[in-house]
């Protein structure tokens, strides 16, 4: 079984193709690496450099997956910035859906019958439940989010005549498995944190007047190994023999919240460094809350976060500090 990882150079892809391989899977990778390295993708494993919102890339995508015997997809790149997705609202609709197009034309060429698609707890919006449901409304309140339903709608709908898919919905991901792998891209907040401590500058956070304990925004921080390991447990669920045209939808999260503020103090006491954050004003888009109910996943496939607040935020400083001593 060859399975395709698309985004396999960037954070979150290269923690699913470790993953998979550990698990017996062979991966072949499709990244553009406008985020993504090299060095993330071991020599053994064949990757194809291409742009996937271009439509041109279908053909290309295709007769890589067929030369490596691929049976199944995992679709993870994409843009992800919420604020710049609210000001370029046409390019994060326009390229995450694109993408995905392409991966799916090249999927049915190719008659594969497996897609897992990289979904975000973006689609709930500022929901009003305490814990997020998968069957909880979806409203979206930014573009990026908007970008992710549709998403979830065309993986259905590629599967609908033939074929199995899932949409894992992650909330905030962060640390690292290995330094090597950790978020060089400062696309999300702990390793934001970590920038502007480099630079000698006091972390932001953007708006401290939420409707919150301590007014800050609060999250779900899911360390990525533990969501690469959700990766494995559904693929493999959706490898076994089943009903055709499902598609199923999970939330990936540890069911714990934890805030801006909070997540400041656990990255002062990783990196030893103490700061006092400045406060700017709320950023577009950010909901107050959002945190995972994630009985669905556990209940029928046996996956839980396993790692807690503290190992990760750990682990992302050990991997930034080995980006930094490599530069």
């Amino acid at each position: 079984m060859t399975a395709l990882v698309t985004g396999g150079a960037g954070y979150i892809g290269a923690h699913v193709r470790r993953a998979l391989q550990a698990a017996g899977h062979q991966v072949v990778v499709v990244d553009d690496l406008s985020t993504g390295f090299v060095d993330r993708v071991p020599d053994d494993v064949p990757l194809l450099t291409a742009d996937l919102v271009d439509p041109g890339t279908t053909s290309v995508l295709a007769d890589f997956m067929a030369a490596h015997g691929v049976d199944s997809i995992v679709h993870l790149a994409a843009r992800k910035l919420v604020e710049e997705s609210v000001r370029l609202p046409e390019r994060y609709l326009g390229d995450n859906l694109a993408s995905l197009a392409t991966v799916v034309g090249a999927m049915r060429r190719n008659r594969v019958r497996v897609l897992l698609f990289s979904s975000s707890a973006s689609v709930y919006g500022a929901p009003e439940a305490e814990f997020v449901r998968e069957d909880d409304p979806t409203v979206p309140v930014n573009p990026y989010g908007a970008s992710k339903l549709a998403g979830e709608w065309l993986t259905a709908a590629a599967v609908a005549l033939g074929g199995r898919a899932a949409s894992l919905r992650y909330f905030n991901v962060a640390g690292a498995a290995e330094p090597h792998l950790g978020d060089r891209a400062v696309l999300n907040l702990v390793p934001m944190i970590f920038e502007r401590l480099d630079a000698g500058l006091p972390p932001r956070i953007f708006g401290a007047d939420y409707p919150t304990p301590d007014g800050t925004c609060v999250r779900d921080y899911v360390h990525v190994a533990d969501l690469a390991e959700a990766h494995v447990a559904v693929l493999d669920r959706l490898l076994r023999p089943g009903d055709d045209g499902t598609h199923e939808v999970y939330n990936v999260g540890t069911g714990t919240g934890a805030s801006v503020a909070e997540i400041m103090s656990a990255v002062a006491a990783a990196s030893g460094i103490a700061f006092t954050p400045v406060i700017e004003p709320r950023r577009a888009g950010d909901p107050p809350r959002v945190v995972a109910d994630p009985s669905r996943i556990r209940q029928e496939l046996g996956w839980r976060a396993v790692r807690g607040l503290t190992e990760t935020v750990e682990s992302a400083w050990r991997a930034w500090v080995h980006a930094r001593s490599t530069r």
